[in-house]
C-alpha cells in the first residue's frame, strides 16, 4: 500500500488535502428537473434557448431561469453530460438544473460534475436515465473555502477559453479552405471534361469484413470505414497504422500505389457519398483497398498526384454522385456508373500541381492546429486532475 504523503488523508472519494471535506451533493447543491414543454412552443420569434437531456433543442418565448446554473442530461443518448448555462433560458423536463447552495462556487461544482461521470450511474431500461435523488446522495470532496473553488474554476475556465478560441480558428479556416476549393476547382476557360472511365482504370478490390483483420502481417488492408471516418481526402501511409489480413484470404488484388485513388463505394446518406482517399508515401509497405471500396489508378499524363484526392469537390460531382446511387437506408455506387460521371479539369498538368499545393498548404495548417488543439485538450485534462483532487493548490 503506497504511503500518503504528508497534508492529506485517505476517504471514500480517494486521496484529498487534510482540510477539504467530503460531502454528499445535496449538502451543497441543490437539483430540480426542469419543466415541460411541447414542440409547438419551440422556433418561437424573440425567444430564449431550450435545452433538454442532449443539450440545446431549439428556442421558446418563454423561460424559467436566470442566472448561472449547470445542466444535467437526465435522459437521452448524452445522459450525464453536464453543461454551463447562463442567462435567461428555459430547462425541458429532461434535464436537471443544478443550483448552488451557500459558500458553493457554480463553475467549480460544474468542473466537479464533469469529473464525477455522471453516466455511470444512470439506470437501465429503455430510455436510460439518472435519478435525481440518487445523484444528490453522491459524495463529493470539496475546498474548504469558496475562494479556492473559485480560483480552481477560474483558471479552468481560462483552459476552456483557450481550446474555444481555437476552435473557432479552425471552424474559420476550414470555411476558408472550402470557400479557395470551390473557386479554385470551378471550371475554367482552357479546362476539359472527362469521363471518370476515361482517366481511371478501375481494379479488384478484397471483400474482407472486419472480422478477417489483424493486428499484425505482411498485407495492410483499407476498410471503407475507415474512409468515412479516419481520414479526409488524403492517406499518408507514413503517418496511419492499417489493420492487417492473412495473404492467404485475398487473390487477384493489386497492391496499392502512390497517387491510388480509393473510393468507398457505400454510404449509410447522400453527404458521405463517394468518400475516397488518395494514397501517398506508401514506402515499401504493402496495401490493398477492400470492403465497400472502388480502387482507381488514374492516367499520370492526365491526372496530376495530390489533385485526385478533391474528387467529391470537382464542380458537379457530387449531385452526379447521388443521381447515379442507389439504394434506400445504405446508398451504393457501382462501377459502371461512377466510370460515367464527368469531370471538368485543368488541360495542363502543372495547374493541377498548383491547385492541389495550394489546398495542401491549407490542410496543413488546419492540421497543425487540430494537433495544437488536442494538445490544449490533454493539458486542461491534467489540470482537472490536480486542481479538483488538491494534488496542485491555488490558495
Amino acid at each position: 500500500m503506497s504511503k500518503i504523503a504528508e497534508g492529506y488523508k485517505q476517504t471514500e472519494v480517494g486521496v484529498i488535502p487534510r482540510d477539504w471535506e467530503v460531502k454528499k451533493l445535496s449538502d451543497i447543491s441543490n437539483m430540480k428537473s426542469g419543466d415541460s414543454i411541447t414542440s409547438k412552443r419551440i422556433f418561437e420569434i424573440d425567444s430564449y434557448p431550450c435545452y433538454g437531456g442532449n443539450g440545446l433543442r431549439g428556442y421558446t418565448s418563454k423561460y424559467t431561469h436566470d442566472g448561472d446554473y449547470a445542466l444535467i442530461g437526465r435522459q437521452g443518448a448524452l445522459c450525464g453530460n453536464v453543461q454551463f448555462v447562463m442567462d435567461k433560458f428555459f430547462a425541458s423536463e429532461h434535464a436537471v438544473v443544478v443550483t448552488p447552495k451557500t459558500n458553493t462556487d457554480i463553475k467549480w461544482l460544474y468542473y466537479m460534475l464533469i469529473d464525477m461521470n455522471l453516466n455511470q450511474y444512470s439506470e437501465s431500461s429503455a430510455q436510460p436515465g439518472l435519478s435525481v435523488s440518487k445523484i444528490l446522495n453522491l459524495p463529493i470532496h470539496l475546498p474548504p473555502t469558496k475562494a479556492e473553488q473559485t480560483a480552481i474554476a477560474t483558471v479552468l475556465n481560462d483552459a476552456d477559453a483557450l481550446i474555444t478560441q481555437l476552435e473557432k480558428l479552425i471552424a474559420k479556416k476550414r470555411n476558408i479552405k472550402q470557400g479557395a476549393m470551390q473557386e479554385l476547382l470551378r471550371p475554367k476557360k482552357g479546362w476539359e471534361v472527362k469521363k471518370l472511365g476515361d482517366v481511371f482504370r478501375f481494379l479488384n478490390t478484397a471483400n474482407n469484413a472486419r472480422a478477417d483483420l489483424l493486428e499484425s502481417g505482411e498485407v495492410e488492408y483499407i476498410h471503407y470505414g475507415d474512409i468515412h471516418t479516419r481520414w479526409n481526402c488524403f492517406l499518408d501511409c507514413s503517418k496511419n497504422e492499417l489493420p492487417f489480413i492473412d495473404k492467404g484470404k485475398i487473390t487477384g488484388v493489386p497492391l496499392l500505389e502512390n497517387g491510388d485513388l480509393v473510393i468507398a463505394d457505400a454510404s449509410e446518406d447522400y453527404e458521405g457519398l463517394g468518400a475516397c482517399i488518395e494514397i501517398n508515401n506508401i514506402g515499401k509497405r504493402k496495401i490493398i483497398a477492400g470492403l465497400h471500396t472502388l480502387l482507381l489508378r488514374g492516367n499520370k499524363n492526365i491526372l496530376a498526384d495530390g489533385f485526385k484526392g478533391y474528387l467529391r469537390n470537382y464542380k458537379g460531382v457530387k449531385d452526379a454522385l447521388i443521381r447515379v446511387s442507389t439504394g434506400v437506408s445504405v446508398f451504393g455506387i457501382s462501377k459502371t456508373n461512377l466510370k460515367e460521371i464527368e469531370i471538368s479539369i485543368p488541360s495542363i498538368i502543372e495547374e493541377q500541381k498548383e491547385i492541389a499545393q495550394i489546398l495542401s498548404d491549407m490542410d496543413a495548417e488546419i492540421e497543425a492546429l487540430e494537433k495544437k488543439l488536442e494538445k490544449y485538450k490533454m493539458i486542461k485534462q491534467g489540470m482537472m486532475q490536480n486542481l479538483l483532487t488538491g494534488r496542485v493548490r491555488l490558495i
